[in-house]
């Protein structure tokens, strides 16, 4: 969808400047936001693909106001309610009031290693072959889905060239909102800087995503 989460390319918010030697958290409660995402997670309600669309239906000046672990909790909240683990008068309060929905699955202290390890591999088998070949010119599509998608607007209608066929994965745009797996070829697509981002590009840069089948359309 475009919304508040997908700035690349757009013009008014500065520089991108990283910060030297960046801590893997800045308070001591970023790692309870971490934790708790991976907790909840751990339930079984709901699929990464769904977890990434609930942050992005954060309303957009909340969105930009909030830190980055702030928009996880803001939208594991949603999460939360949707699937009726928690009130929204409890997640406001912090305080339990009534029991709600029971969990397929808890994560323990002495899971968590194990978990992380295996993490959550989204390859899928295809029966297809891939449409498309290393070297093939392509051309991202136009749309605007109201939806989940995993193609930044500034990648769209530009044309490029596949660079590798990556496998076939999970279509995120079908699995964040509950119409299956639905799983397509996947293919890095290299793109020149002016062709993404106009005149006075640096003509030495190149922009690569990693587009879904179902994005592309041959040139």
């Amino acid at each position: 969808m475009n919304g508040p989460h997908d700035l690349g390319g757009q013009m008014g918010f500065g520089p991108v400047v990283p910060e030297r030697d960046e801590p893997y958290f800045h308070a001591e409660w970023e790692k309870r936001a971490l934790g708790i995402t991976l907790s909840c997670g751990a339930f079984g309600a709901w699929t990464i693909d769904k977890s990434r669309h609930a942050r992005e239906s954060i309303p957009p000046a909340n969105y930009l106001a909030a830190s980055y672990y702030e928009v996880w909790i803001r939208g594991i909240d949603m999460l939360l309610e949707r699937h009726g683990f928690a009130t929204a008068q409890e997640l406001e309060t912090g305080r339990h009031v009534e029991q709600g929905r029971a969990p397929k699955r808890v994560l323990k202290a002495e899971m968590v290693e194990g978990v992380l390890a295996r993490g959550g591999p989204c390859d899928r088998p295809v029966e297809s072959e891939p449409k498309f070949a290393v070297g093939d010119r392509v051309r991202t599509k136009n749309f605007h889905p109201p939806g989940h998608t995993r193609l930044p607007r500034y990648g769209r209608a530009k044309a490029g060239v596949v660079e590798a066929v990556q496998g076939s994965f999970v279509f995120p745009d079908d699995n964040a909102h509950g119409r299956g797996e639905n799983p397509q070829w996947v293919y890095t697509v290299v793109f020149t800087g002016e062709e993404i981002w106009g005149e006075g590009a640096d003509p030495m840069l190149t922009v690569s995503i990693d587009a879904w089948e179902s994005y592309l359309e041959q040139l």
